[in-house]
């Protein structure tokens, strides 16, 4: 039984009763009563020549016939309705698993782990029509498939009127092609890791075709070849593995052709010996002749795709619910965040990594940040820096190798999740375009008027767009955003959340669209509105970083350097090398129209 629990169809079939019990239990009554119907049609059938054979009366076997003719004509459309609908409730009660599984976990890394990459994309693309058939359609072929099951093995069951032996020994021949043809790999599992790998890279090229963000690339640097090609090239190769998956071998059916002679003919020669001998009446011979030929429909048929296409992404969307929520979990904490940061933030021998086995992204780190300063981080692609803004973000919780990060000494897993993300503004470089109005762009959760203008006015945004304002063309009246118009939107959202009580701001890359002039007249913007607060800002533009308070380089998850500008240009290393680097040359035009040649970093 625990085998049979983890099959994946086990868990399809859990999943439509859970998503709607009542539409189940009658999409399996109405399967079962129409894997009946050849069983009935056979018996009345039956009925009706031995009563025209015994000139008897013809009512009672008409209608029989008459109600089992109906049921086949009434069933069948009933059955389609109820799958159509049950497919409808379960991809539903799929799709809100996910969502949940998803985003329930206080923390990030079971959307990060690549061990549970392909069973995401499976769960999340299934009633796309890109992996198969939805769900709504796909019940159908899943119905008429167990119909046939029902309909061989009550076939098979009749004949037990006839001799105990024979169901055994039809069901045994025609069961047989299940595991023969299973073994030959027709019901090998076609969504196995490499399939999935395929499907997702082949789902890659497509959304680089149809979807709008790719579309300048594609067309600026001729790329439309190229990912067609790929597109072709994934798809070939994922139909390539179907194949392997559901080809037969010449040896397997020709053992089950065998076998399946062997025990029909056991059955029909009884049967005909039966006859002769006038053991059996015209009526029983009718009847379990009809029994023995529809014993058949047990054979393997095209039940296993639409099953399997079907029953992986439920199992997929099962497991994941099992896997994500410990991988995102954080540890619990219940001491509250208000007015923190007040002294400093101290990070202690803190290391992180995001997945046992992988090399660590900080390794020993060591840091104080004293409240109401700022403090620029800077360092190599790969360093750790937007790792350190997740970990104060509480997006990920430090290793537990007795390394701490400290809210004014308090150990920051032992504060209250929830309390203190309300003490932290963030913008990442990755920040979110909600399609909404620019007032929900601004304040997601709500704010009063006064402080989203304020925020905007301080975030050089102050007549992007009235507040209403969709910020999105599909919408009617709606307006689309440059990248740099959008990048002072989010910022305008962590000074909206500076004016709703936050003490910590963390910049990570917040103005690479701007240019650096632009960068850093917000920046200096930025300061000013938050000289309160603890503000963190993570940049490769040192026009910005030379602002701060304190200038972190990191290196390998360490800190190599730590100082004001000036003290590191003195100090000669590793920042003074990547400053000199980066230095760049600007041309204007003065007021006597003569070019001025000028270095901005100087």
């Amino acid at each position: 039984m625990s085998r049979l629990r983890e099959r994946q169809e086990w868990k399809f079939f859990g999943a439509l009763y859970r998503s709607a019990p009542a539409l189940a239990i009658s999409w399996w009554a109405l399967l079962v009563l129409r894997g009946l119907m050849p069983v009935l049609f056979a018996i009345s059938m039956g009925l009706l020549i031995g009563a025209v054979n015994d000139e008897a009366s013809l009512t009672g076997p008409l209608i029989f016939v008459g109600v089992v003719f109906v049921g086949f004509q009434v069933l069948t459309p009933m059955h389609q309705v109820v799958s159509s609908n049950l497919g409808n409730r379960c991809a539903t009660w799929m799709n809100d698993r996910l969502m949940d599984a998803c985003v329930k976990p206080a923390g990030m890394a079971h959307l990060e782990r690549p061990a549970l990459i392909n069973d995401l994309t499976m769960a999340r693309d299934f009633d796309l029509g890109i992996t198969g058939p939805p769900l709504s359609i796909s019940m159908d072929f899943i119905a008429s498939g167990l119909v046939e099951l029902v309909a061989g093995i009550a076939a098979a069951a009749l004949l037990a009127g006839f001799a105990w032996w024979a169901p055994i020994v039809l069901i045994l021949g025609w069961g047989s092609t299940h595991w023969l043809l299973k073994e030959s790999a027709v019901w090998r599992d076609r969504n196995t890791e490499e399939v999935r790998t395929a499907q997702r890279h082949a789902d890659y090229a497509y959304r680089l075709a149809v979807d709008a963000p790719s579309a300048k690339e594609i067309r600026l640097f001729g790329l439309a070849g190229w990912v067609v090609e790929r597109f072709r090239d994934r798809r070939h190769r994922l139909y390539e593995l179907q194949w392997q998956a559901t080809r037969l071998r010449e040896r397997s059916v020709i053992t089950s052709l065998v076998i399946v002679s062997a025990a029909n003919a056991i059955v029909f020669w009884r049967l005909a010996e039966s006859t002769l001998d006038g053991d059996i009446s015209l009526a029983a011979v009718v009847i379990y002749l009809q029994a023995a030929i529809g014993a058949s429909a047990i054979a393997f048929g095209g039940l296993s795709w639409a099953l399997d296409g079907s029953a992986a992404p439920a199992a997929a969307v099962v497991r994941l619910e099992a896997a994500m929520a410990p991988i995102g979990a954080l540890k619990i904490g219940t001491v509250s965040a208000e007015d923190k940061p007040g002294s400093d933030i101290v990070f202690d021998n803190v290391s992180f990594t995001y997945e046992a086995g992988t090399l660590p992204v900080l390794d020993g780190f060591n840091l104080t940040i004293p409240a109401g300063t700022s403090l620029a981080i800077v360092g190599q692609n790969g360093a750790g820096k937007t790792t350190l803004a997740k970990l104060l973000c509480r997006l990920y919780d430090p290793d537990d190798n007795g390394g701490a990060i400290r809210i004014d000494g308090q150990n920051l897993v032992d504060i209250d999740v929830d309390s203190w993300r309300q003490r932290v503004a963030a913008v990442f470089q990755d920040f979110i375009r909600y399609e909404r109005s620019l007032r929900h762009n601004v304040a997601p959760n709500g704010a009063d008027e006064a402080d989203i203008i304020a925020a905007l006015a301080d975030a050089g945004a102050a007549d992007l767009a009235d507040l209403e304002t969709i910020l999105a063309k599909g919408y009617p009246n709606g307006t689309e955003l440059s990248g740099g118009q959008w990048q002072r939107v989010a910022l305008a959202r962590a000074l909206c959340g500076v004016r709703q009580g936050a003490g910590l701001v963390l910049l990570d890359e917040p103005t690479a669209q701007l240019d650096v002039r632009g960068e850093s007249e917000i920046f200096e913007r930025v300061l000013a509105t938050t000289d309160h607060c603890t503000t963190i800002l993570v940049s490769h533009r040192f026009s910005t970083v030379r602002l701060a308070d304190q200038i972190c380089v990191l290196e390998e998850g360490r800190v190599v350097e730590l100082g004001n500008h000036d003290e590191l240009i003195a100090h000669g290393g590793r920042y003074k090398t990547m400053f000199e680097l980066q230095a760049s040359r600007f041309v204007e035009v003065d007021e006597e129209g003569e070019e001025v040649v000028y270095d901005t970093l100087s």
